[in-house]
């Protein structure tokens, strides 16, 4: 199944895609949930409520799909957990030994933004960069869990661009400023359904394209640590909840290792692409 969230008419709503078109479900399911982090929460049962009903909506819940602006996927996640340097050839790319623990950090939800909504390049930094990700959202509350059962707790997965002013990171030892910038978390457009993946969303091609050029090219399948791994690793010292989101690290290929470096600019669009669950769009202004 696959969801999306979305403001139409003034009102946040969320939907099904549907033969090139949205399924709205606050006509399709008014009963149901209106938003996909409440969703979550109330479990397995009203998620497949959710896409019994987008299957047999009548046209009336029926929208193109160009005529919604789309909203951050979850635009306020319980948490958002963000993985660095998960792919081995990215670590070295950036003068670092890949890591023997996951390196963890922060984002808010001010940093959130949707699929086709412009990132926004600050005024204080000329050094935008884009990061291409994987995005595990837990379906269910976690406490130390196994790795042997940890994907039992990933509902679905979607992508990330952890657009990332490089000097701002590099201020300090921990990256967090760097990745909180407002607008700068591109999140969505589609929320897609585990069973829809291969197991931990394992061998899957990732990309970003920067104006069309292609710029991260790589496989899930490189992960240092897969999803049941982060999963088993980080119940261990926190409670996992319905609708956190797990940011899983980028690949090789980002703007500032490169000779010379890549810097997003106003009127730039990037694209983050991941093989069976879509591509993510956005322009990059510079901020007013």
């Amino acid at each position: 199944m696959r969801f999306v969230s979305f403001s139409r008419a003034g009102d946040n709503r969320m939907g099904c895609p549907r033969d090139g078109q949205i399924v709205d479900l606050s006509i399709a399911a008014p009963e149901l949930a209106t938003d996909l982090l409440s969703l979550l929460q109330q479990g397995p049962a009203a998620m497949q409520q959710a896409a019994a009903a987008a299957k047999n909506a009548p046209s009336a819940a029926l929208i193109a799909a160009d005529s919604i602006s789309y909203l951050p996927l979850i635009p306020r996640p319980p948490k958002i957990i963000c993985i660095g340097r998960n792919y081995a050839a990215h670590a070295k790319e950036g003068g670092a030994e890949p890591p023997t623990y996951p390196e963890i950090f922060y984002r808010g939800a001010t940093s959130l933004l949707a699929h086709n909504a412009p990132i926004i390049r600050p005024r204080c930094s000329d050094k935008l960069d884009y990061e291409a990700e994987l995005v595990a959202i837990v379906g269910k509350t976690a406490r130390h869990v196994t790795r042997e059962n940890g994907l039992d707790y990933i509902a679905g997965y979607s992508l990330f661009n952890d657009a990332t002013l490089r000097d701002y990171q590099r201020k300090s030892t921990q990256w967090t400023i760097g990745k909180n910038f407002d607008h700068t978390g591109a999140f969505g457009p589609e929320f897609v359904s585990a069973d829809e993946l291969p197991a931990g969303a394992h061998g899957l091609r990732i990309q970003s394209r920067l104006n069309g050029t292609v710029m991260q090219d790589a496989n899930t399948q490189d992960f240092i640590f897969p999803i049941d791994d982060l999963v088993a690793k980080l119940s261990e010292c926190m409670t996992l909840e319905p609708g956190d989101v797990i940011v899983t690290g980028t690949p090789a290929g980002v703007g500032y290792a490169r000779q010379p470096p890549v810097y997003m600019q106003q009127g730039d669009v990037c694209e983050i692409e991941i093989e069976g669950i879509g591509t993510l769009s956005n322009p990059v202004v510079d901020e007013a």
